[in-house]
This record gives C-alpha cells, structure tokens and sequence, in this order.
C-alpha cells in the first residue's frame, strides 16, 4: 500500500508539471510560428492528459482487493498506458496534418532565439522529471509511472532535436528545416505511441514479461539452498505494481510441514529482497521422487535412491514445465 501511494503522490506531481510545461511551449509556439515547437507542445499536451488519466488508474490501483476484485484492480494501470499511447498516435497525426497544412499556407517565423531558450528550459526540467518518475515506477512495479517516464524522457530528446533545428535555422536562415523536423518528429511520436501501446497490451493479456522472469531465475540460481532440489511451473503475472509469482518447489520427502514451509518462506524472502514487498507467492512445495536423485546436490543423503548426475542450472525453458522437466535434460 506504500508503494501504491508513493506512486499517486509521484503521479500527482507530474500531471502538475505537464500542465506548466505545456502552457510554456504554447507560448514559445505563439511567440515563434515555429511547426517545430508546435510538435513539442502538441506532445506535451499529451502529457498533460496522460497525466490526468494516470491518477485515475492509480488511484484505482491502489484500492485494496474486494469480492469482486480478489487480485486488486493493479490492471487499470495497464488501460491507462494503453490510452496515454494513443493519445500520443493522435498527436502525431495532427503534427503530421499541421505540416502539410502549412506548406501550403506558410507562416512566417518570429523570435526564434526567445523560442530556443524557453525550450531548452522546458527540456531540462522534463528530463529530470523523467528520470524520477521512471526510476518510482521501476523501483514499486509501476506501469503507469514507468510509461510516463518514459514518454517524459522521449519528449525531453525530441526537444533537443527541435533546439538543434531551431539554432541551425537561426545562424542559416533555412527555415524549410522547421517542416521537416516537424514531419519526422510526427513519425517518431506515433512509432513511440504504438510501443507504449504494445507494452499495455502485453500486460493485459497476461503476456510473459521474459526480461523480468531472466532476472528472476539468476537472482535464484546465485542464491539456491540444497533444499531446493527443483523448481518449476514458474509463473509470474503483474498486476499494477504487484508481481503474483506462482511456482512448484521440490524439496526432501522428509522434511515435516513446518520444515517445507520454512524452505518456501526462505523462497519468497529472497525473491522480496530482490523485487521488493509488492509481491504475492503462492509456492506448491513437491516432495522429490526417486528421479530427483540424480540431480539433489544434497550430501549425505541416508535415503538418496539413484546417484548423483549433475546439478541442473534453471532457466527460461526448465522453470516453465512440469516437474520432471529436469530429469528429461539430463
């Protein structure tokens, strides 16, 4: 729940920021007739509105589970992403519709030093803001946060591309470069839209996340316990910035319920000292069978049925399948 409300807190102060920033570039557009700076603020205005439906998401994501929500409403965050990734396909379009528009009916362009400079600060601050909505998002689990970071630092390098084009055209008077930086800022907006787009998506449907299932089994593999004879049927679904991991644990058939579930605890305090409290474990410990003898690294084993083989490494292929995944790769 700390992290849910950190999370708000950290959304709350973003939209704020957007509204600010958004406003400034509106003003440096109407100072300078400048498509480039027009594609900026246009993005901007995306942030602004992203922003607004961000809170909503995690306010609802940050509700405790009910009857009818038993694993949280952590998925709202995933619909935020997926709206804020069209809204920034839509700015793109209209970019793309201003740019024609205006090569047929031109603009002169005004002020273009006063425009560099309130760009450049609105940069700045936009790539900080990023870092730490991005680095929230990462450190609780967020998707929302995480996507708005992102979008943060994407706008903050197109506005330096717009900065570079501004400049070239106020020293060379080669003011056909505002179209075209406009042009290909349009492209880059909606290619980036349909990214946050498929990422969303991925969540709702549930799709493995590989990069984090990666860092998951090495982070198990550096840490193994000799009780751990075997893992499998690992599964790992986020909702919002809660992970719910479901596995099989194979440990020694003799080990009484309280010593199993002591090795499954031991299981779920390395996988939180690694990933954080937001975690949800439901661990099946297995007993082993005469098959896991030959890959239990335990020694003196008064009741091993089969010898030693080798100790089997996990990875993304054996984590995933039954339990006797291991013995068929021997």
């Amino acid at each position: 729940m700390q992290s849910a409300k950190k999370n708000f807190q950290v959304q709350q102060w973003i939209t704020f920021l957007s509204v600010i920033l958004f406003a400034t570039k509106i003003i440096a557009y109407y100072l300078t007739h400048s498509l480039a700076i027009l594609s900026d603020a246009l993005e901007s205005i995306v942030n602004v509105l992203a922003g607004f439906i961000g809170l909503y998401s995690l306010y609802v994501a940050s509700k405790p589970r009910d009857n009818e929500h038993p694993y949280g409403h952590g998925k709202a965050e995933f619909i935020s992403a997926a709206a804020e990734g069209a809204l920034i396909i839509s700015a793109g379009f209209f970019i793309l519709y201003e740019t024609v528009e205006n090569f047929i009916n031109q603009s002169p362009l005004e002020k273009i030093d006063t425009g560099i400079l309130i760009v450049a600060i609105t940069a700045l601050v936009n790539f900080v803001a990023g870092i730490i909505c991005k680095r929230t998002g990462v450190k609780n689990n967020s998707v929302a946060l995480q996507a708005s970071g992102k979008h943060l630092i994407i706008d903050t390098y197109s506005t330096l591309i717009i900065i570079a084009a501004l400049i070239i055209m106020y020293f060379t008077h080669l003011l056909w470069l505002d179209k075209t930086v406009a042009l290909l800022m349009s492209v880059v907006i909606m290619y980036n839209g349909y990214k946050i787009i498929r990422s969303s998506l991925a969540g709702i449907m549930d799709e493995a996340d590989k990069e984090l299932l990666l860092h998951l089994i090495k982070w198990l593999n550096q840490n193994r316990r000799d009780n751990w004879i075997d893992l499998h049927n690992l599964r790992v679904i986020k909702y919002g910035n809660v992970l719910h991991i479901d596995c099989h644990l194979t440990v020694p058939w003799y080990l009484n319920v309280k010593e199993a579930h002591a090795e499954v605890e031991a299981l779920a305090a390395l996988i939180k000292k690694q990933f954080g409290d937001a975690i949800e474990m439901f661990v099946h410990s297995d007993a082993c069978m005469d098959f896991s003898c030959s890959i239990c690294v335990k020694e003196n084993c008064t009741v091993r049925q089969n010898p030693f083989i080798k100790k089997i490494e996990w990875n993304l292929e054996n984590v995933i399948r039954d339990r006797k995944h291991s013995i068929e790769t021997l």
